[in-house]
């Protein structure tokens, strides 16, 4: 068992989730609530991740996160060394593939909630960082909580971009889905057995929870 892949497995989620949190609920609330020029075409950008093929994908951010390209410059010059082939690069590449994970089902969440609830909101005098914080976020929680679980469990499956942008440097970008493809390259297929067994879990579990928490919070708005 390849207990170092599977320990930079669940920090690249975590950290992954904690950035896509803010910005998810930023996101999803604008395209909830807002019409204006383009949205359909932010919606469609959004959703690009799950339709396009993961090397394509992983082949286009390879190539921005290249010395010769602005961003890998920028990183460069800041940080001293190349933003692909690194765990920093691993954690921007798994935030743009999550995107749809993270926004949709949190937008959906916004959308649900009635708009005379928060119109009522305001009415009474709240302002809308009161309105957010006491009205929208709760009745919008399910939602957060999905978009976290599937973020979280998507990030701990992602395969093809993570080869593409972070190769399979033990202790920095080989993942646990880079190391069960590695076992099977060398023959060990117990090895890829009980990490691909142990991956299976930890997702049923993390979606599992999800299910939970989400009928008890629905429960407790009821």
């Amino acid at each position: 068992m390849d207990w170092t892949a599977l320990w930079l497995s669940l920090r690249l989620g975590a950290v992954t989730v904690l950035l896509l949190l803010p910005l998810g609920i930023w996101a999803g609330r604008v395209l909830a609530y807002r019409r204006f020029l383009g949205r359909t075409l932010v919606e469609a950008a959004v959703a690009l991740p799950l339709v396009l093929p993961p090397t394509v994908l992983g082949y286009y951010l390879l190539v921005g996160f290249g010395v010769d390209a602005p961003l890998g410059r920028l990183w460069q010059s800041l940080a001293g060394r190349q933003l692909a082939f690194s765990f920093e690069g691993l954690v921007l590449a798994s935030v743009i593939v999550n995107l749809p994970f993270a926004i949709q089902p949190i937008q959906r969440a916004f959308e649900a909630i009635p708009r005379a609830v928060r119109e009522a909101a305001a009415c009474c005098g709240m302002p809308p960082f009161a309105v957010l914080r006491r009205i929208e976020l709760p009745l919008a929680w399910p939602g957060i909580l999905t978009a976290m679980i599937l973020s979280f469990a998507h990030t701990l499956g992602e395969f093809g971009v993570v080869l593409m942008v972070g190769g399979s440097i033990p202790g920095e970008t080989r993942t646990v889905a880079i190391a069960i493809y590695d076992r099977v390259q060398a023959l060990d297929e117990a090895g890829a057995g009980r990490m691909a067994l142990l991956l299976v879990l930890i997702s049923l579990a993390t979606i599992a929870l999800s299910f939970v928490l989400s009928r008890r919070m629905g429960r407790r708005l009821d």
